[in-house]
């Protein structure tokens, strides 16, 4: 990296201190603006050094064994206090009394085993108190009863045997208490009492090993819209009297994942038909019966989760009374019971006849034999369908597979992992309405004549990645002009040197990925007419000979006509030749890979038309010589280089004008010191480029500077001669204009930058479930955070691209959840990373998060995304635990990042 570009990204490649230490070395806490982060340091005192108007302070995970009211004089602006992970065993009354403002304080993991009445007396204004992993086995008398502003309080993981907070009325505007993973036996009516003027939406009982709920016990609660007993073991006969005991309450969300509810019946849910719930989560459960009727008090229901359950058989009146079902989850939902194939799952004709306004069904990770002519007949309102890896022997799509969708507004069928290897012709003749349809990772393996997309008017994007082969022909796509994003990645491509070409009728494509397909033979036509064509993907391929001047016939110019070109990935070609022409027409090209070839000597006029280049990758080629008539005009407005595992020749001749440029330019080059390294001259073998010294080179500079004031003055002279003579009064007119503006006006200044979102998540299309699950709870519980995530967020009618540019401007951060999806997603590794680091660099910003849900060797990271652990601070790099117990620490820490400064200086 140029040593220029140190100071905009300090913060995340930790080289250099320039946050804000304490005034004192002792604190070493972490300042930026009004907040302090003390974490990790091993504390044993509160700091008595930081800023008088700091608001949070973060003192996780030191060796703090009290709080002591009188260190936190100077701090009277606190609204957020974070104690966890320490060892406080007593809350004293007056800390609160010190703290006027606070608002959120947070306790756990600590050794707190008793709550006095006085504890919280000054603490009129929190909102926010977890003391959840404690020691409290009983609460005494009212100790919150003077928290009337209090929205959430957790006292999960303590030892309660009862629901008991209190023996008066209070905590009227609480909106969610969590009391999982205690030792709460039996509900009952008194217990609940203080709860009276109540409105929870979140009352969470998980992991309680409940046997009794007391006649009226959730009426004791003035209004309670959400309930959780997940991993409760309550089982059919308890799930029954839950239900009644929920009737006439406000109840809209219920949560039963992990209930031991083996099977349902018409009678299970009766309780609450005089209830308004909308959300129903019953996964988890090896639920092996869903009996008719089971649903038919459940008229208001939109919300319903069944995955990961052992349903045998659906019946036809299975999901009667879910009319207003809107979201249906179903995956592995139906399990193969044996070996036999007579024992398979099996769905009833007109199972989902009742869903008529049922909008998403996830079907995936189950077991079905195929469908029928009615399998999903009554869907009409149906949007997307989810069916990856749902079938046992669905090998050939007839026209005959989908007819039980004719009726339903389909845009999106998901169709991966299925072993499907022949699309009939017309297969998908009743989907009109279809805009995604993804087939990747099966085994079709057939010529494609144009028939098998009969009836696709509305296409807007098919996934073929990753099938046995496909031999395409010239009306392989002519039925579907609509087309814009086409995916053929590692499908054994044929035929594709065939005039005219398959891709000619897709006029409105803008992505096209045709890597891992070891083509060697195509023609000047392949990608003739593509004028729309964004990102173009053929790496790993194998064109070399095409750009050969030994060629018959000369260089194969295939770019040609690109002229909306952005992104162009030739990585691993083994090219050891590119004509002169080979870009001349890509005038918006702003990212180029050419990594892993054979390339030396490049013509001079190669990136000549490349003005708008941001990204240049050729790491791992044979460059010797970076001379400024080749890469000048390339480098003017480039973001980012890689140029690394190159056998650079350390001579004034080849690399004096490079060495001069890195050592000043604020582009990205990634692991400059280590891998740019000399290779010749023997002198300078191993030798960092970078280090290079180019003194020797300017001998001839004071002839050459001469040459230049001369030239200069010169030309300065006749242009003004001639301005002056043809252009004089403008000159003049201007000139007053330009001083009246300055001595007569001032600029206002400039307003702060404001953000809509906390967070873009940046994630492979596999990881999507993940990261709706793990990400919309969090904005649920703070209702100030706010993600943008792509299926949700995205505008309707704009371009992905154009959206993906847009989100990462209006987000405050930039979470990369990194899998081994993310690294082989082509648009992530070659847009929307860029993207997020072209902002970080370009606007002086600490906006990158990673989160590991894999444990991903750092020379994959750097391999796939060019990025590095060692880019960015501890705290910017997050790993999702394995243990599901630490994912409440996961989530703190990812909150501490999100909180964190996003401007270096």
């Amino acid at each position: 990296m140029s040593r220029s570009l140190l100071r905009p990204v300090a913060c995340c490649l930790g080289l250099l201190p320039l946050w804000l230490l304490c005034a004192s070395s002792a604190s070493r806490c972490a300042v930026w603006r009004e907040v302090a982060d003390c974490s990790h340091l091993r504390l044993t005192q509160i700091p008595d050094d930081l800023p008088a108007n700091v608001t949070v302070l973060n003192l996780t995970h030191n060796q703090l064994r009290k709080l002591p009211p009188a260190n936190f004089t100077r701090y009277s602006q606190l609204t957020v206090l974070d104690g966890g992970f320490n060892t406080i065993s007593k809350l004293e009354p007056e800390l609160c009394q010190k703290l006027p403002l606070l608002e959120v304080l947070n306790l756990q993991h600590n050794e707190l085993s008793q709550l006095s009445d006085k504890t919280f007396t000054f603490c009129l204004n929190l909102t926010e108190l977890c003391l959840r992993y404690n020691l409290i086995h009983t609460i005494q008398n009212d100790p919150f009863k003077n928290l009337k502003n209090l929205i959430k309080l957790d006292l999960s993981r303590n030892g309660l045997s009862s629901t008991k907070l209190g023996t008066q009325l209070q905590l009227e505007n609480l909106q969610e208490l969590l009391l999982s993973n205690n030792k709460i036996h039996v509900l009952r009516r008194e217990e609940l009492d203080f709860l009276g003027n109540s409105s929870l939406k979140k009352l969470d009982l998980s992991s309680n090993q409940i046997k009794e709920f007391s006649p009226g016990c959730f009426h004791a609660i003035g209004k309670l819209f959400g309930l959780s007993l997940n991993n409760a073991q309550l089982g059919p006969s308890l799930t029954e009297k839950l239900c009644l005991e929920l009737s006439n309450t406000h109840i809209q969300n219920l949560s039963l994942s992990n209930t031991q509810l083996t099977r349902t019946s018409n009678v299970t849910f009766a309780g609450l038909k005089q209830t308004n719930l909308t959300t129903l989560d019953l996964s988890y459960n090896s639920l092996s019966v869903i009996g008719n009727d089971s649903f038919a008090w459940l008229s208001r229901l939109e919300r319903l989760l069944l995955e990961y359950n052992s349903v045998v058989r659906l019946f036809p009146r299975s999901f009667y009374g879910l009319f207003n079902v809107r979201y249906l989850n179903l995956r592995h939902c139906f399990t193969k019971q044996s070996h036999s194939l007579a024992v398979l799952p099996k769905i009833d004709d007109f199972s989902f006849q009742w869903l008529t306004r049922l909008e998403y069904l996830n079907l995936d990770d189950n077991n079905f034999p195929g469908t029928k002519s009615d399998t999903f007949t009554g869907l009409a309102q149906l949007r997307y369908l989810s069916l990856s890896n749902s079938f046992s022997s669905l090998q050939t799509l007839t026209n005959e597979t989908f007819v039980s969708l004719a009726h339903s507004p389909l845009v999106t069928l998901n169709l991966t992992k299925n072993k499907i290897s022949k699309i009939e012709s017309g297969a998908f003749s009743w989907l009109g309405h279809l805009k995604v349809l993804d087939l990747g990772i099966n085994e079709i393996g057939q010529e494609l004549t144009g028939e098998e997309w009969r009836g696709l008017g509305s296409i807007v994007e098919i996934y073929l990645s990753y099938n046995k082969y496909l031999e395409l022909t010239a009306k392989s796509f002519a039925s579907v002009p609509s087309l814009r994003q086409l995916m053929l990645r590692r499908v054994v491509l044929k035929n594709l040197d065939s005039s005219p070409s398959p891709f000619r009728p897709l006029r409105n494509l803008t992505i096209l990925d045709l890597s891992n397909n070891n083509i060697a033979n195509i023609n000047e036509e392949l990608l003739e007419g593509l004028e729309e064509l964004e990102i173009l993907d053929m790496q790993h391929n194998n064109l070399a000979r095409l750009w050969k001047h030994a060629n018959p016939g000369g260089p194969v110019q295939f770019l040609k006509g690109l002229s909306h070109l952005h992104v162009l990935n030739l990585e691993s070609n083994g090219f050891d030749e590119i004509p002169a022409e080979a870009f001349k027409d890509l005038f918006q090209l702003k990212s180029i890979n050419l990594g892993l070839n054979n390339l030396n000597i490049l013509p001079s006029s190669l990136f000549d038309n490349q003005g708008s280049l941001k990204s240049l990758s050729l790491q791992k080629n044979l460059i010797t010589s970076v001379e400024k008539s080749v890469f000048g005009p390339a480098f003017k407005s480039l973001s980012s280089l890689d140029m690394r595992f190159n056998p650079f020749d350390c001579t004034c001749e080849s690399i004096a004008w490079f060495v001069s440029w890195i050592n000043s330019t604020p582009t990205n080059i990634s692991e400059l010191s280590g891998h740019y390294l000399c290779n010749t001259p023997p002198q300078y073998h191993g030798f960092p480029v970078m280090l290079f010294d180019i003194s020797p080179c300017k001998d001839s500079a004071p002839f050459e500077l001469l040459f230049m004031i001369n030239t200069s003055i010169l030309l300065i002279f006749v242009f003004t001669v001639l301005m002056i003579h043809f252009e004089g009064w403008r000159v003049s007119f201007y000139w007053n204009v330009l001083v009246h503006r300055a001595l007569g006006f001032k600029e206002m200044d400039r307003q702060p930058e404001q953000f809509d979102y906390a967070a873009y998540i940046i994630h492979a299309y596999e990881d999507r479930d993940w990261v709706w699950e793990n990400f919309s709870p969090m904005e649920q519980e703070d209702q100030t955070l706010r993600f943008c995530l792509e299926e949700r967020d995205f505008q309707a009618g704009v371009l992905e691209l154009e959206a993906i540019v847009n989100s990462i401007k209006r987000s405050r951060k930039t979470i990369f959840v990194i899998t081994q999806h993310l690294l082989k997603d082509p648009l992530c590794k070659r847009f929307k990373v860029h993207q997020a680091l072209q902002k970080a660099i370009e606007q002086n910003l600490d906006s990158i998060i990673l989160i590991f849900l894999e444990e991903i060797p750092d020379y994959k990271l750097n391999h796939a995304l060019c990025l590095r652990r060692g880019m960015f601070k501890s705290r910017c790099i997050l790993n999702w635990p394995v243990q599901k117990e630490r994912e409440s620490a996961f989530h703190h820490k990812l909150q501490v990042a999100l909180g964190s400064r996003n401007s270096v200086h």
